[in-house]
């Protein structure tokens, strides 16, 4: 094999794609990647981690105000933004520093520059080969037997509604942020848009989120919608559902910028510092040679089978780019499964209702499995358990009580379809309810597993009594 033939050529170090190289790796495949600009992708430089290091940031502010409360008085309090900022790409770095480490303990080559699909050609007849440009201008050719395309997203902007970094941002320049904005508009009352109002409200900013659904979370319990809204709203924050922003109304003033949303049939203005468009992401299928392949895009995704080919059997898909679930351990998860599937192994593949979903606000929210609403829709007969934090001993100790655990069982068969979460630290919490999915618990198993005592673990084994009515603590 020469020295630019590899087993494996994974397109984009993201998430999915480094953790699929090095699961490769391991397989005893020769591997490289493809990256354009940093090794951990998205998530690293521009999502998961620095989002949810200033959450952090902002909690702890929180925290710091309501310690009267804990018998600790603080006498002043200040917001050191920038210094959020320095901490923020402090464990980025950190962490970046560690996926590079990995690429070399696994002998994975990296290729530092645009990568594109060049099809069937001289250097590989049969599977084609990948041209990759630095950003001086020169290219080399890399041959692989497979190739993994792992390409991710990027923010999803609306028509009409241009994202110039100032008045306008994405999360992309959100992160960026030199200083705090008084004021914000959140258009998208998804999970990105939910954590950033939360962040941005812990921080003092005064924010309105827009949403074109009839609830904010539309995927999320109705439950979950209902508590969330709920909570928002004690915290100051608006929440206008059922809105249709009016790109075209913007107008950017000196200080401020102002744009009218369409709700109930009537028109209302809505004005702040700057607007937040947080309304989804779109995958990256542009400009990576795809017209040179037999691979299928519909709807911007690529079409993959369940163990992630496409339409050419020794190209694979994860991540982002498939469309789904669009988060970073679903693409993690897709890597190593694409990965063992091309080495001749017979992995499962992926139930998604199995996979654990988190929005990392104050409180935080998790779920896995079916909604109630889901449920009923696919004509099963469910009973429902509901226990709130407020009747957690942690919880009050904590100083964090909002919220409740709901358990959506089958009333005839009581196998366990859904556990959904609001509250402090269910992000953590949701592991135990992704494993009674996976292993096709019943709540009855939940409840008689021992919780230690005091602990916000107990909430699922109150919440799991509450399905048949016998909850101790109600």
């Amino acid at each position: 094999m020469g020295e630019n033939e590899f087993d494996l050529v994974v397109l984009g170090g993201g998430t999915g794609g480094y953790v699929a190289a090095i699961r490769a790796s391991q397989l005893g495949m020769k591997v490289a990647v493809v990256e354009k600009d940093k090794l951990g992708g998205t998530c690293l430089h521009r999502g998961c981690i620095p989002c949810k290091a200033l959450l952090r940031s902002a909690e702890i502010h929180h925290t710091v105000r309501e310690s009267a409360e804990f018998g600790v008085d603080v006498s002043t309090i200040s917001i050191n933004f920038l210094q959020m900022q320095e901490r923020k790409q402090k464990i980025v770095d950190q962490l970046h520093k560690g996926v590079q480490y990995l690429m070399k303990k696994g002998d994975i080559k990296v290729f530092h520059g645009e990568g594109r699909i060049m099809g069937a050609s001289i250097f590989s007849p049969q599977t084609g080969a990948v041209s990759v440009t630095r950003d001086d201008g020169e290219s080399e050719i890399v041959v692989p037997k497979n190739l993994l395309i792992a390409t991710g997203s990027r923010p999803r902007t609306l028509a009409g509604l241009e994202v110039d970094g100032v008045d306008v941002l994405t999360s992309d320049e959100a992160l960026q942020l030199q200083s705090l904005p008084k004021s914000m508009i959140v258009v998208g009352g998804g999970v990105i848009g939910i954590e950033w109002a939360s962040l941005l409200n812990d921080l003092g900013v005064d924010v309105q989120i827009v949403e074109f659904a009839d609830r904010i979370l539309p995927l999320e319990d109705v439950d979950i919608s209902k508590e969330m809204t709920k909570l928002l709203k004690k915290r100051k924050i608006q929440v206008h559902t059922g809105a249709k922003v009016l790109p075209e109304t913007i107008v950017k003033n000196d200080e401020t910028v102002s744009i009218q949303a369409e709700k109930d049939g009537s028109v209302m203005t809505l004005e702040a510092e700057k607007i937040l468009v947080s309304v989804g992401r779109v995958a990256n299928v542009e400009n990576i040679g795809l017209d040179n392949t037999e691979v299928r895009v519909e709807q911007n995704v690529i079409q993959i089978n369940d163990y992630y080919q496409t339409a050419e059997s020794h190209i694979y898909a994860i991540g982002d780019v498939i469309g789904g679930l669009q988060l970073a351990h679903v693409a993690s998860h897709e890597g190593i499964l694409a990965v063992e599937h091309m080495a001749g192994l017979a992995p499962r593949p992926m139930d998604t209702t199995n996979v654990p979903k988190v929005t990392y606000s104050r409180p935080e929210i998790a779920s896995v499995g079916w909604t109630e609403q889901e449920a009923k829709e696919k004509g099963i007969s469910v009973k429902t358990g509901i226990f709130p934090f407020q009747a957690i001993g942690k919880a009050l100790i904590y100083g964090e009580s909002d919220g409740f655990v709901k358990i959506v069982a089958d009333e005839k068969t009581d196998d366990l379809l859904g556990v959904h979460m609001i509250g402090p630290h269910v992000s953590d919490l949701i592991a135990e309810g992704a494993l009674a999915k996976v292993l096709d618990a019943t709540p009855w198993e939940i409840a008689h597993t021992i919780h230690p005592h005091p602990s916000l673990a107990e909430i699922m084994g109150e919440a799991a009594l509450a399905v048949d009515g016998l909850a101790i603590h109600a």
